[in-house]
């Protein structure tokens, strides 16, 4: 009887958790099932992220959030950069597990958060939303919208975001999942009611197994 009460009064909430799961079984699964030279997204230095790090011109002490950020290099270029208020989410443990075993000793430095962005809860603002890997698996208008409204209420007033996605030349799908394209104008667009756009740059990753993706990079200044 309670279960038919939940089903028929909360479907939406059900979809939403069951979605979350399958999610959060999907990538534990890719992360304790493959190495990091067997999946395409691996980087040995995050140079474009970087770069859009450094145009911020940040102080050492400037909380900075990787979305995302699974067993991802960029952390362990920041910590080795100075910088000393770093938090990862990601919605696999598995890959956060990776990268603490990876870093050894200084993961103790970083913030890791276990989540789905989108249910995401946050505790702070930051002054930097970087994300190289979640917002191309995003591919409804309620996921995006979420997202977005999350972001602006989670950078400081005076703070930024970068996001890379898969552009219109990069593949339809990752890790067999369907995903989101983006043109300049169509992330600019997806983010414009809290985000002013500062500047976009294409980049051609070569993935371990030497295939090109074509990712889109942009930076954004909250708005006003």
């Amino acid at each position: 009887m309670q279960k038919s009460f939940a089903n028929r009064n909360f479907p939406g909430l059900i979809l939403i958790l069951t979605s979350i799961m399958n999610a959060k079984d999907h990538w534990n699964k890719i992360y304790t099932t493959k190495q990091s030279h067997e999946v395409s997204w691996t980087q040995t230095i995050p140079q474009t992220s970087l770069d859009f790090l450094h145009s911020f011109r940040l102080s050492k002490d400037s909380p900075i959030i990787d979305i995302g950020g699974g067993e991802s290099l960029l952390a362990d270029f920041l910590l080795t950069e100075g910088f000393t208020d770093i938090t990862v989410l990601d919605i696999s443990e598995a890959a956060l597990q990776r990268a603490k075993e990876r870093l050894g000793s200084r993961a103790g430095k970083i913030q890791w958060i276990v989540a789905d962005v989108t249910e995401f809860k946050p505790t702070r603002q930051y002054r930097v939303w970087h994300d190289r890997a979640t917002f191309h698996f995003l591919t409804t208008e309620a996921q995006i919208s979420k997202y977005v409204s999350l972001a602006s209420s989670y950078v400081d007033s005076n703070g930024f975001m970068t996001i890379g996605t898969f552009s219109e030349q990069g593949p339809t799908k990752c890790s067999g999942l369907s995903i989101k394209q983006y043109s300049e104008q169509t992330l600019n667009l997806a983010v414009e009611k809290f985000f002013k756009k500062l500047r976009c740059t294409t980049e051609d990753h070569e993935t371990p197994f030497h295939t090109i993706q074509s990712f889109l990079f942009c930076s954004f200044r909250k708005a006003a």
